[in-house]
């Protein structure tokens, strides 16, 4: 069984509730536990969080979920591309698979919630890779 830390990122709580619910059940259609979540103010808040869960021995993957933005600006494509890039280096230095399902940027409101299965993608890859790494060692 594959023991999960959440993320959730909360900038619009509208796209991020249905996301970390998506999460959720993910998890439970897998046979995982969420072992520990916690919860940020925005995406730019996730790759420490992540860290922190990724440093648990109890925990064999990270998954982070939330709306980034909404708007399409060069800011909010660099907030995107900085948290993307981040989390990859959490996953690497703390050798734990860290999987980052979002919406936005560059999405409406109702954009981003027709994504909100992305919280369940982010868990299933989360758990793919823990899984695969569980087996190479």
């Amino acid at each position: 069984m594959v023991s999960l830390g959440l993320v959730v990122a909360r900038f619009n709580d509208s796209v991020t509730d249905p996301m970390a619910e998506a999460a959720r059940e993910a998890a439970a259609e897998r046979d995982a536990i969420v072992v520990d979540e916690l919860s940020v103010p925005g995406a730019y808040d996730s790759p420490l969080a992540a860290d922190r869960l990724a440093r648990r021995e109890a925990v064999d993957a990270v998954a982070v979920v939330g709306a980034i933005v909404t708007g399409d600006t060069a800011h909010d494509r660099v907030i995107a591309n900085a948290t993307a890039e981040k989390l990859t280096q959490v996953s690497l230095d703390r050798d734990t698979p860290v999987t980052f399902g979002v919406s936005g940027p560059g999405m409406s409101g109702a954009e981003a919630r027709e994504r909100v299965d992305k919280g369940g993608d982010a868990v299933h890859a989360a758990i793919d890779l823990a899984e695969e790494l569980g087996d190479a060692a």
